[in-house]
């Protein structure tokens, strides 16, 4: 068991972000389940998890940059990272508000993480995620989050008091939301978003006393109740007020939360692949909405996003916009998708962008089907050139940006995106692999056949696409790509950010540091010798190809010389040279 934190401290919050990640992957198909409010688009706590799975990443990566250190990170570092992690990786209503009340805490918690701070990170979060909702309605996740600020304040300087007392008028707030908004009352549930914020409460305090709490909403007896009703022919979980059935709530009688295995966009439409949850500010009665979701984040200042709130809001509804310090994420379900892109662009850079289109059939929400295609292939890349050449060979490519590693349900949207019965997924990064394998599975539930193919590094994955066929069967296709990135020997050059031991050494901060196969080989003072180096080293080994991937600041010189260095002093060995965009490495290198 671990030693119980007498406040919030890096560790601390490392283990509340991985307690976090696990509750709500025991308990997302339940929240899930019950996503009524206002349509049963049945994500939300999907869009929980993957939220909170981004901010646990963020935070295990501040953690993994003090490996070589004593002592843990600071505090404040941990904090942010968590914050900033949620708002890169929030998905839909719940995952924005989410992020919104994860960064409202983390501003007071970086300046302590005692019973005080606390309080007032509680209050913080509250207000800042009503303040991120155009239209805030009580019954909601914003509702549960005041309630559980508002039991925490007082003055008992324990922690582990505030903590217990804040998930408390948390379960005693969710479950009166039946009473706040009707339509939960109607189908017997409490609120989706509310409930996962429940379960995320729930593993702080677990985090502080040690103990996991009693799940599930707090009724007048003071237990847990759960009235179990079956939709579509799967037994879910009402939690209705008071632990009794709400009047005419019998079983099947809830409407259907979940949405048809392998619902997918239309083909041809951008970003797809993401279920959005009911807008907070939407009709009770869950008239027809806009067409569409957009999400995006933004790179904007604070007087640009102002107006940015007052243009989309008259756009459409379901408008959330969270972030600050120059970063935001946007979420707005509209009619005109266009409009509320160029919105964006109009007030800073939006990127990231994801549009989602809906079409109204019997008051629910559901996806224009299309045919799917046989055999898709999902690969990560580190820049935009090589996505433009993954693109071109018939590709559908997720962007790891520098320091922004996709998440799990990123490769899912990608595989969704792809819209095809068989899917071959390349990750293209040895830390992605098990990310990648989440996302695998999670596609297999609905429907899709899907292999993943371990490739380690970029190179591999542009090997393994080279000798894609796609009308061949499926297991020779996987076993072909499979032994062609196998076959590809690569090689990084990085920028060594201070001291450190190594492989080959002690390096110094600014050092050129030539990594094959993962592992630091060589240090050097500039690009184009270690490039050499490297290569040197590399085709030793024999090879018949290398391929070189540049970075966007590299100059085409440096590749013109390495191609002439190969041609040298390699008898019979091709180059090829590829322009990789912003990546984070100035240069890659693939051997074969």
């Amino acid at each position: 068991m671990p030693q119980l934190p007498d406040d919030l401290d890096a560790v601390a919050v490392r283990r509340w972000c991985s307690l976090a990640l696990e509750a709500l992957g025991r308990e997302r198909a339940e929240i899930d389940a019950i996503n009524v409010y206002p349509i049963a688009d049945g994500d939300t706590g999907t869009n929980l998890y993957l939220t909170v799975e981004s901010a646990a990443a963020a935070v295990e990566a501040v953690f993994a940059a003090h490996e070589t250190g004593a002592t843990a990170p600071a505090t404040a570092d941990a904090v942010r990272a968590m914050a900033h992690g949620a708002l890169i990786g929030a998905r839909g209503n719940s995952g924005t508000i989410l992020a919104q009340l994860l960064r409202g805490m983390a501003g007071v918690l970086a300046d302590g993480g005692d019973a005080a701070h606390l309080r007032l990170a509680l209050t913080s979060a509250a207000d800042a995620a009503r303040q991120a909702v155009a239209h805030p309605v009580e019954g909601t996740v914003l509702t549960v989050a005041a309630e559980a600020a508002q039991a925490a304040r007082g003055e008992d300087p324990d922690l582990r008091t505030v903590v217990t007392a804040a998930y408390e008028g948390a379960r005693a707030a969710l479950a009166r939301t039946p009473e706040q908004l009707a339509v939960l009352g109607r189908a017997g549930v409490v609120d989706a978003g509310g409930r996962g914020l429940v379960a995320v409460l729930g593993a702080l305090v677990e985090t502080v006393t040690g103990q996991a709490p009693v799940r599930g909403p707090r009724t007048a007896s003071g237990n847990a109740a759960k009235t179990p009703v079956t939709v579509d022919g799967g037994s879910v979980v009402a939690l209705p007020v008071g632990g009794t059935p709400v009047e005419g709530v019998t079983e099947g009688s809830l409407p259907a939360a979940g949405l048809p295995a392998g619902g997918l966009p239309a083909a041809g439409l951008p970003g797809g692949g993401l279920s959005a949850e009911g807008p907070l500010d939407c009709p009770e009665d869950g008239g027809a909405g806009p067409a569409f979701e957009v999400i995006y984040l933004l790179e904007a200042g604070d007087e640009q996003v102002a107006r940015l709130r007052t243009r989309l809001d008259a756009l459409g509804d379901s408008l959330v916009v969270v972030g600050g310090d120059g970063l935001w994420h946007v979420h707005v379900h509209v009619d005109d998708a266009g409009a509320a892109v160029e919105a964006g662009v109009e007030a800073g850079r939006p990127y990231r962008i994801r549009i989602t289109h809906f079409a109204t059939e019997s008051g629910h929400d559901v996806r224009v089907q299309a045919e799917p295609a046989q055999r898709a292939v999902v690969v990560v890349v580190p820049g935009d050139g090589l996505a433009g050449l993954c693109t071109e060979a018939g590709a559908t490519t997720v962007i790891a940006r520098p320091g922004e590693p996709p998440a799990s349900g990123e490769l899912v949207d990608a595989i969704r995106r792809a819209h095809a019965r068989e899917v071959v997924l390349l990750p293209n990064d040895a830390a992605l692999r098990h990310t990648a394998a989440a996302a695998a599975e999670q596609a297999r539930t609905e429907g899709v056949r899907v292999a993943l193919v371990p490739t380690r590094a970029a190179v591999q994955g542009i090997a393994a696409l080279a000798v894609h066929e796609p009308d061949r069967g499926f297991d020779e296709d996987v076993v072909a790509m499979t032994a062609a990135a196998g076959a590809t020997r690569y090689a990084e050059l990085a920028v060594a950010e201070r001291q450190s031991w190594t492989m080959a050494g002690i390096c110094q901060a600014g050092d050129i540091l030539g990594l094959i196969d993962g592992d630091v080989a060589v240090i050097g003072s500039d690009v184009p010798h270690t490039a050499r180096t490297v290569l040197d080293r590399m085709l030793a080994a024999g090879g018949e190809l290398v391929t070189l991937v540049l970075g966007e600041d590299v100059p085409d010189s440096l590749a013109d010389a390495l191609e002439e260095h190969v041609r040298e002093g390699h008898l019979a060995v091709d180059t090829v040279v590829y322009r990789g965009g912003h990546q984070r490495a100035p240069l890659l290198i693939g051997v074969e």
